[in-house]
């Protein structure tokens, strides 16, 4: 069993900040740190450490989560934004589980 932060989140031991969607592959919610003024993560439900780790059974679930980001977008008014998912600690990763940001455009 891991215990990230994301899996906890899943699991509901840990509260979210917000939640905007949740189905049996992925959920999605408002970063605790906002890098803009819409930020949004999606995680895939299956923990998934980085897109190193990501199987052929696994793009349903990637699928999915860019299809949540594209509803989240037009939710929220967003005809410019960001999709972001890094991979590793060089390129910023914080937190090994796979995430997706939704990030409103800079002003």
């Amino acid at each position: 069993m891991e215990t990230c932060i994301f899996c906890k989140i899943i699991d509901r031991e840990i509260p979210t900040n917000k939640l905007e969607y949740e189905d049996d592959l992925c959920m999605a919610f408002h970063d605790i740190s906002p890098r803009s003024k819409t930020h949004i993560l999606i995680i895939p439900k299956k923990h998934i450490p980085t897109m190193k780790e990501m199987e052929t059974e696994d793009e349903s679930t990637f699928g999915r989560m860019m299809k949540t980001a594209s509803e989240l977008a037009k939710k929220h008014n967003l005809n410019d934004y960001r999709l972001l998912i890094s991979t590793g600690k060089g390129a910023g990763q914080e937190v090994f589980h796979v995430h997706l940001h939704l990030m409103s455009a800079p002003s």
